[in-house]
């Protein structure tokens, strides 16, 4: 029997506490200027330039947290990743937008 592996859902203070207590990938698919200006401390930006680059270079194994504006075109991010093999992977409701209202962000000089 295979074991189905689903995108699972956090809000902001659940995705934070996985990032603080584990080793996670936070994958941004916002546009690559937004994501210049602002995203999670650490998070990686994904885009169809880079993907092949990122699935070559990133376990399989590795919790995924997927984020964009508001938590929609994550979604479709996250099912991707599953179809590419991830085991663990989130989706971030509400997006770097609800992040932000919680949470610092890294900007561009940082």
């Amino acid at each position: 029997m295979s074991h189905e592996v689903v995108l699972k859902h956090l809000n902001v203070q659940e995705a934070a506490e996985l990032i603080k207590n584990n080793d996670v990938c936070v994958v941004d698919n916002r546009d690559v200027n937004s994501f210049h200006v602002r995203h999670i401390e650490g998070a990686t930006h994904l885009s169809n330039e880079n993907v092949q680059q990122f699935l070559a270079q990133t376990s399989k194994s590795v919790p995924i947290i997927c984020c964009c504006y508001h938590g929609n075109s994550s979604q479709q991010v996250g099912h991707f990743l599953i179809q590419q093999g991830f085991s663990e992977v989130y989706n971030l409701d509400g997006g770097f937008e609800a992040w932000r209202q919680v949470f610092p962000v890294s900007d561009f000089n940082d």
